[in-house]
């Protein structure tokens, strides 16, 4: 199977220069395009390109401005940016490289010049992308590592606070894992929790969802812009789908087959208010369906004691 074509994010205001890029680039890239720096803004916000050509003279919000700000978010921080430009001093490009740009192209458009910068920059991208992934993925399951989920809920629960929405997180935890796998041995355990893995995948399936292994045999979910009814239902799917598969579990007093107990947390964060909290609270949550008798699911509604 092919890989998807890498997209390319074209800014400028005049409707001839975004032609001429268009067809220099089209044939080999899939093409957007904006015509000023805020429709510039939310087309990279919701779209995530792989790399923007950006006009710097545009009128309101010029160049700079534009690249300022998506530097300064999380979500496009990451985006290459080459300044398209009819200014050529040594200051406008150490202005613009200084802002996180990193490159310059200058009008008049030199098709092979383009062509070549951008296929340049777009492996480097292509490369670095493969290392943040390989970085923040599990080795052995194949989801979220732990480092990557706390670099999503740092984000998730700066957006909560900003737009005063919900966030849940369900905490997991097989029951009794540690005597399947004196029973049955390190390679069904292994092979046990990719299970489970594969499972939470399933349940939560929106793009904004992670599921990640929080450490050994725990797990989370972190569910963005979800109540707590909602959240527990994702954990109630979690729990009975995973015992369903009915794996086999001789040496648990829960039940002879594999089980997990959750706990789920929700909460709309208050300004000053650590991430810490959610966490403690899921926490709390699964240590009490865990004292509880274990294979069920303890929320954050309930009073944590």
């Amino acid at each position: 199977m092919d890989a998807p074509k890498q997209t390319i994010l074209i800014v400028d205001d005049t409707p001839t220069n975004i032609e001429i890029l268009s067809e220099t680039l089209g044939g080999t890239y899939e093409i957007l395009f904006a015509t000023n720096g805020p429709e510039a803004l939310n087309i990279a916000f919701d779209q995530s390109p792989d790399l923007i050509l950006l006009d710097v003279m545009m009128p309101e919000m010029d160049g700079y401005a534009v690249c300022k700000q998506l530097k300064q978010d999380a979500r496009t921080r990451g985006i290459p940016i080459i300044f398209v430009t009819a200014l050529d001093q040594e200051d406008d490009e150490t202005k613009g490289l200084g802002l996180g740009a990193i490159d310059y192209v200058t009008k008049p458009i030199r098709p092979a010049i383009v062509q070549a910068r951008v296929r340049n920059h777009l492996e480097l991208k292509r490369y670095h992308d493969f290392l943040e992934t390989l970085s923040a993925t599990d080795g052995l399951t194949g989801i979220a590592n732990r480092r990557r989920f706390d670099e999503c809920l740092a984000i998730e629960w700066r957006r909560a606070r900003r737009n005063q929405t919900p966030l849940s997180l369900i905490l997991l935890d097989i029951d009794m894992f540690k005597a399947y796998n004196d029973h049955y041995g390190h390679l069904a355990g292994d092979d046990c929790l990719r299970q489970l893995a594969r499972t939470l995948s399933q349940c939560a399936q929106r793009s904004s969802d992670l599921v990640a292994r929080y450490g050994g045999e725990e797990f989370a979910c972190l569910l963005p812009d979800t109540a707590l009814d909602g959240a527990a239902q994702v954990a109630e799917r979690i729990r009975t789908n995973l015992n369903s598969l009915n794996i086999p579990h001789a040496f648990s007093p829960v039940a002879d087959y594999v089980t997990v107990s959750l706990g789920v947390a929700t909460m709309i964060p208050l300004a000053g208010q650590p991430l810490f909290d959610l966490i403690r609270r899921a926490d709390e949550c699964l240590y009490i369906a865990k004292r509880n008798g274990r294979n069920q699911i303890k929320s954050g509604a309930e009073e944590v004691v």
